[in-house]
């Protein structure tokens, strides 16, 4: 049974930060990290609502962890 739902964080050309599930079609986005990460329980929860009806191999209540993505460009 899956407990860490992991998810991968980038920051968008338009300064949005987008967030997107590796094993899962959970997708969000927010204008903040704090706003992103309440976007990412939210979508979390509402996900697995949904997949509640059907069998599931991830735990009812899992860990969720996230990757930042940092541009390289950042350090030159």
């Amino acid at each position: 049974m899956k407990n860490v739902i992991q998810f991968l964080i980038e920051k968008g050309q338009d300064g949005y930060y987008v967030a997107s599930a590796r094993d899962f079609a959970i997708i969000t986005q927010g204008k903040t990290a704090d706003e992103l990460i309440k976007n990412i329980q939210e979508a979390t929860e509402l996900y697995f609502e949904e997949a509640s009806q059907e069998e599931t191999l991830v735990s009812k209540n899992p860990s969720l962890f996230l990757n930042f993505e940092i541009p390289i460009a950042l350090y030159a």
